[in-house]
């Protein structure tokens, strides 16, 4: 998705129309995070909330 990205919001979520697949970096400026769980302890309870699917073109 063009030129622009952030390398400070690195991304390996091939399915995310929002990643610069030749960086593994957002395009965004910044992200949202948020909770999968009530009381987030891991990595795995939380989300990346500025997901946007890829469809298949």
């Amino acid at each position: 998705m063009g030129d622009n990205f952030n390398e400070n919001i690195k991304c390996s979520v091939q399915e995310c129309k929002l990643r610069c697949s030749a960086k593994d970096c957002c395009i965004l400026d910044n992200i949202e995070i948020g909770e999968q769980e009530t009381n987030a302890t891991t990595c795995e309870c939380t989300n990346c909330e500025s997901f946007e699917y890829l469809k298949d073109i």
